[in-house]
């Protein structure tokens, strides 16, 4: 079987489940608005300040990775700079030939010049309405959900899920919680997730990156995640092909495993692209889904993510399908929405590719 090129990933359908507006700017765009609030960075030129946001984030270390965020935070506290964040975002993953997208932020982290949360979520929401309607216009459809996140080590969790419960009906899907595991276990938000179910409500947890198996515990027997953000550590409960009673409980369940291949090597989570236990998790046939993470500090896209794993699996277009697949299963917009782009636009493209 002949290898599958880039190009030809990226005129093939893709469900993306896990990605930072935060963390997928355009170099020049930062570099734009850094200028118009006064904020200092560390490169001007928008060539090298994207090198730049590749090699800090590549330290093996979560906490540093996370520095990286304070740039592009800065420049996201403004109606104008959220909006045109999330109208290029919108934009980039459709021109990546993604159909459909989970965007996830904290509205928290964009009060600084006096935003409310409301105005920070309407803002996003016009910007993917902009960027949606753009694409459409020019032949590429996609169809973006939001997520609003709550930092874990801060303390308006419950404040964000009824947040975003408020704003079900107006784009917002589901909840997460985001930010430094080590310390700060997810059950320190169960009054929220505890609301989010009452109310019906869909929510994913960061869980299984930095920190290992107690806090997918966590995040799924105390708190009852519907997703695993990230999840790779499930593999500290395989042994040779054999599972414990956690990873049989998550195969078990089809707990979707929102696993970032690139963003977990440069955290440290997984060694390199090659050694990722996706690779394995595909085998055992988890509920596996590949995402982004972070654009930017990735250098990455859905296309780039894929093709680095059918070189280093040697899969092809049936796995990517699957993965596929996969992810828009585990969406969090309803079933019938679920279901007809799975019918009507992932399968017959695949079907083409499969020929």
């Amino acid at each position: 079987m002949a290898a599958i090129s880039h190009a030809d990933i990226v005129n093939a359908p893709k469900a993306l489940l896990h990605d930072h507006l935060d963390g997928g700017l355009r170099p020049a765009t930062v570099v734009e608005l850094a200028e118009a609030v006064g904020h200092e960075l560390p490169e001007t030129d928008p060539a090298r300040l994207g090198e730049w946001f590749v090699a800090a984030a590549d330290s093996g270390s979560l906490e540093r990775y996370l520095e990286t965020f304070a740039h592009t935070v800065a420049v996201m506290q403004t109606e104008e700079g959220l909006r045109r964040v999330a109208r290029e975002c919108a934009l980039d993953l459709a021109a990546d030939g993604v159909v459909y997208a989970e965007i996830r932020y904290a509205p928290e982290q964009h009060l600084e010049r006096g935003l409310s949360l409301d105005q920070v979520v309407d803002a996003v929401h016009a910007g993917f309405e902009e960027g949606c309607a753009e694409a459409a216009a020019a032949g590429k459809r996609i169809r973006i959900g939001t997520l609003l996140t709550a930092m874990r080590h801060a303390a308006r969790s419950q404040e964000i899920a009824e947040l975003a419960v408020r704003y079900r009906d107006a784009g917002v899907v589901g909840f997460d919680i985001a930010g430094a595991e080590a310390g700060f276990p997810p059950t320190r938000h169960l009054d929220a997730f505890e609301y989010l179910q009452r109310e019906n409500f869909h929510f994913t947890i960061h869980a299984g990156e930095a920190f290992g198996l107690p806090s997918i515990w966590q995040a799924i027997q105390w708190c009852g995640a519907d997703r695993l953000g990230h999840g790779v550590r499930i593999v500290d409960d395989i042994t040779g092909g054999s599972l414990g009673r956690l990873a049989s409980y998550v195969r078990d369940k089809r707990i979707p495993l929102e696993l970032c291949p690139s963003s977990n090597v440069q955290t440290g989570a997984a060694d390199s692209i090659a050694e990722h236990p996706i690779g394995l998790l595909h085998d055992l046939r988890f509920r596996v889904t590949v995402n982004t993470d972070n654009r930017l500090m990735s250098g990455t896209s859905m296309s780039r993510e894929m093709a680095l794993l059918a070189e280093a699996f040697g899969w092809g277009w049936s796995e990517l399908q699957w993965l596929t697949i996969n992810a828009m299963k585990s969406a969090f917009i309803p079933y019938d929405e679920r279901l007809a782009i799975i019918t009507d636009v992932i399968k017959p493209a695949y079907a083409k590719l499969l020929a």
